[in-house]
């Protein structure tokens, strides 16, 4: 079956398309095409304040975006493969599972009638009903493509990671990413902080680093959303008084920290995926506190490999098989998650 799968994360770098066969059950995939489109300054605004709208203005701009989606879709499809599916994972607005609440826009009935492919999306909602936190969801894709790793770790808007213990698929988001270096980066006058210069440059704040390090989230939390963050993460940076390059040289050094303590063994490969991969300087300050062997793949595994995976959730649950795993979420049962919509 081919599958275009759809990613938007939290840094708000972008829509990732994958065009994707997947064949054996979804154990073997071939990425057939990729593409990361920008969303510029007013999506990406649009996108940013979307939590602070009414209930009717967040439909609006689910349908908005759904038809910003297809229009994009369309496009990319030109001269291509025509997918059997479309399986989108949408714009997360909200993602408080505690309470019972998880939302991501991008109309599927939308993207389904003007495509005419068939749609799947909203997967966290169902695992959240039976108790689990919706995410991470990556860890099925972790556990049928990627297995042969002993960690696999993403370093998107939020880093996290899944291995196997005992027999069982576990997962946890770990810590912030790049999400805080991108506001960092934004006063410093560019969208993001490249390779690292900016903190490179920056010096080590001890003080910062141990209030960082005392984040509650690290005690007890699976899964983080932005709201977490600009809850009780990022004032701690914001009230802490030094220049930009020493928050950020100070961040790298804090999530270096919590990312490493997670990934040990020297005979252990960890595979390492997402838009942080690029900043050499935090790979660098990472492996100075891992002893484990760091697999950085090819770019389109680094850069796509979120949305390949959400095209086997769109695979996997189109055939009915188990998408979302209670070993990583904590629901009372693994599930075959999400909505369907028939073209």
């Amino acid at each position: 079956m081919v599958v275009l799968g759809l990613m938007s994360g939290t840094s708000l770098d972008g829509l990732d398309l994958a065009l994707v066969r997947f064949s054996e059950g979804g154990k073997k995939y071939e990425l057939l095409s990729a593409l990361t489109l920008n969303y510029g300054k007013d999506w990406s605004s649009r996108l940013k304040n979307a939590r602070k709208l009414s209930k009717n203005e967040l439909k609006d701009l689910s349908l908005e975006y759904g038809n910003f989606i297809c229009h994009k879709l369309v496009l990319f499809l030109k001269g291509k493969e025509k997918p059997d599916l479309i399986s989108s994972h949408g714009h997360t607005v909200f993602h408080q599972p505690e309470q019972g609440i998880t939302l991501q826009i991008g109309d599927l009935n939308q993207i389904a009638s003007v495509s005419g492919i068939t749609t799947v999306g909203d997967f966290r909602s169902f695992d959240v009903s039976k108790g689990g936190q919706g995410a991470p969801l990556v860890p099925i894709g972790d556990e049928m493509l990627f297995s042969e790793y002993d960690y696999c770790v993403n370093l998107g808007g939020i880093s996290n990671y899944s291995r196997v213990v005992n027999g069982e698929r576990k997962a946890k988001d770990i810590a912030p990413c790049n999400i805080v270096s991108n506001l960092l980066s934004i006063k410093l006058g560019a969208e993001f902080d490249e390779n690292g210069e900016f903190g490179r440059n920056g010096k080590i704040q001890k003080d910062l680093l141990n209030k960082l390090s005392q984040w509650p989230y690290y005690l007890s939390g699976k899964s983080l959303g932005i709201e977490n963050l600009e809850d009780s993460f990022i004032p701690i940076l914001d009230i802490y008084s030094c220049v930009v390059e020493d928050k950020l040289r100070t961040y790298y050094e804090h999530i270096s920290q919590v990312i490493g303590s997670h990934l040990a063994g020297k005979t252990n490969k960890a595979l390492f995926t997402g838009g942080g991969v690029k900043n050499s300087f935090l790979m660098n300050c990472i492996q100075k506190y891992s002893d484990c062997n760091i697999i950085i793949p090819a770019d389109e595994v680094i850069e796509f490999k979120e949305a390949i995976i959400f095209g086997l959730l769109g695979y996997l649950r189109i055939n009915n098989k188990i998408n979302v795993l209670s070993s990583v979420t904590g629901a009372s049962s693994d599930s075959s998650s999400g909505s369907i919509v028939y073209a």
